[in-house]
């Protein structure tokens, strides 16, 4: 929930800071800044709560403290090249793949009640998926609208 709140707030805020300075709204501007802000939180999370997300990895991963930090090192880096217009496309097709991905460490830590903030069994289980796998969609399109489908029609309209 934490992380939807900082996409949307910030994105809000820089939607409105955009216009204020420009004159003018540039949504997609606007909503990688948010995403790139909510990255950037969750990365933190990553390392404020390694051994609790490590209980998420499925137990035939090896390696679980380094993926936790590997993944984090993708949300930074993601973070950034969301606003590299010439690294962007495939920045945002990297977080398209990277949020599936997500999915069964998020699935493994509702079926076993984890709370990753504490690395204990008494997280919310089952009904936190019903939030969780629709928020991973609005992600995936949240990137795709800002990243890909704006650039492909600005690509389009310079070439006309």
């Amino acid at each position: 929930m934490k992380p939807l709140i900082v996409l949307i707030i910030t994105s809000v805020i820089s939607l409105i800071l955009i216009k204020i300075i420009n004159r003018e709204y540039d949504f997609a501007l606007s909503a990688r800044i948010g995403m790139s802000v909510m990255l950037l939180f969750t990365a933190l999370g990553h390392f404020l709560y390694t051994d609790g997300m490590t209980m998420m990895i499925p137990d035939v991963m090896p390696f679980k403290r380094e993926i936790v930090y590997f993944t984090a090192i993708i949300e930074i880096v993601a973070a950034i090249g969301l606003h590299i217009s010439i690294i962007r496309p495939i920045t945002a097709w990297i977080l398209i793949v990277f949020f599936l991905l997500m999915l069964p460490a998020n699935i493994k830590a509702s079926i076993e009640q984890i709370n990753y903030k504490t690395g204990t069994y008494d997280g919310s289980g089952l009904q936190y998926l019903w939030f969780r796998i629709p928020l991973q969609l609005v992600f995936i399109v949240w990137v795709y609208g800002s990243s890909l489908r704006f650039s492909v029609k600005n690509e389009i309209g310079m070439i006309l």
